[in-house]
């Protein structure tokens, strides 16, 4: 533990709160994400990376902070440092939020990394760009690690006002699924290789990247019994034929994984998946309903090239748009090099292998 200073507060730095006292900072947070919360740290940490939260205190109340995820480098490089959606910090203040930087890269100079990523759940705006060049971060050459571009469905009103701000052949799709027999359910630990399965399936079929199943199982221990997740499945008869996983925190809720098996496709479960996963938003009270990635592209060319594309995103959007909502997109992923020359390395290496964090 140590001070961090702006004007004359003074805050200790901590990185030893315990996860439930972090979890009610980040659930009441304005800027709240599930990708901050302790469960994801474990859920990440399961699957090669290690976590850290860094909260500046005082006086008993936790004011700003960050959940790191580290990763190791290869060839004996060090760790790089990444701080998905966050840090949540009052951006407006400038003195407060260049404490917090200070702090982080202390924190991750100390694990050993040669760089510090935040991708900051910000608008893409000139005030919040300006803001992060002024905190000495510059964009991140390898690009963003989360979707930069999305849409947002508002979830408030009433279900009729949701279901008429959406694309008509949407809507009709989801009363179709009804109509054919579709229904949808909340699924138990004994679904879970009912889930593997569709996964498995949309990932032939599409030749998407999908997780290991014991990473969906991971996700499903860890948030399903809070009540930040769900993982719904469509069945007609006893056959389970789509299923989703949606999460949700404080007035926000994100879909991040979904799959469909070959059969019955033509009774459009995946629509009906998405009405039932946002209608259990609703009765938590989120008011947007995250799409979780769409082309980085703008509007007027998304709409034009959506019916003739499919590659990347696009056949997704295809899909997604459906559900009216709004366009939005973040600033995406900036940097602080902590060990320049370690870090020109990696970054020369992942651009010859196309990747970088995963």
């Amino acid at each position: 533990m140590w001070a961090a200073e702006w004007g004359e507060r003074m805050a200790e730095a901590r990185t030893d709160l315990p996860a439930e006292t972090w979890d009610r900072f980040v659930a009441g947070h304005p800027q709240a994400h599930i990708l901050q919360t302790s469960p994801w740290g474990a859920l990440k940490a399961a699957f090669g990376w290690k976590a850290e939260r860094v909260a500046l205190v005082r006086g008993g109340d936790l004011l700003a902070g960050a959940q790191l995820l580290y990763r190791r480098l290869p060839a004996g490089l060090g760790c790089l440092a990444y701080v998905p959606r966050g840090p949540l910090a009052d951006w407006g203040d400038a003195q407060a939020t260049a404490a917090l930087l200070a702090t982080l890269q202390m924190v991750a100079r100390r694990r050993g990394a040669v760089a510090l990523i935040v991708e900051p759940d910000l608008p893409d705006e000139p005030v919040w760009r300006e803001r992060l060049a002024t905190l000495r971060l510059r964009p991140s050459p390898l690009g963003s690690i989360q979707p930069r571009r999305t849409l947002l469905v508002g979830l408030l009103g009433a279900e009729d006002g949701l279901l008429a701000a959406m694309r008509p052949k949407t809507r009709y799709n989801i009363r179709l699924a009804a109509r054919k027999g579709v229904t949808v359910r909340a699924a138990t630990v004994a679904d879970l290789p009912a889930f593997h399965h569709l996964t498995a399936a949309t990932a032939a079929r599409n030749r998407f990247g999908v997780h290991a199943p014991a990473y969906y199982d991971q996700a499903f221990h860890l948030f399903v019994p809070r009540g930040w997740a769900r993982l719904l499945l469509a069945e007609v008869g006893n056959e389970v034929i789509a299923g989703l996983m949606a999460f949700a925190l404080g007035r926000q809720a994100w879909y991040f994984y979904g799959a469909s098996g070959d059969a019955h496709r033509e009774k459009m479960a995946p629509y009906l998946l998405q009405w039932e996963a946002m209608r259990w938003a609703r009765s938590l009270g989120c008011a947007e309903y995250d799409l979780w990635g769409v082309p980085d592209e703008d509007e007027e060319r998304l709409e034009a090239e959506f019916d003739r594309r499919s590659d990347g995103l696009w056949g997704v959007y295809r899909f997604k748009r459906g559900f009216g909502g709004r366009l939005a997109r973040t600033v995406g992923a900036w940097e602080l090099p902590l060990r320049p020359w370690p870090y020109r390395l990696y970054t020369w290496a992942a651009r010859w292998r196309g990747a970088a964090l995963a």
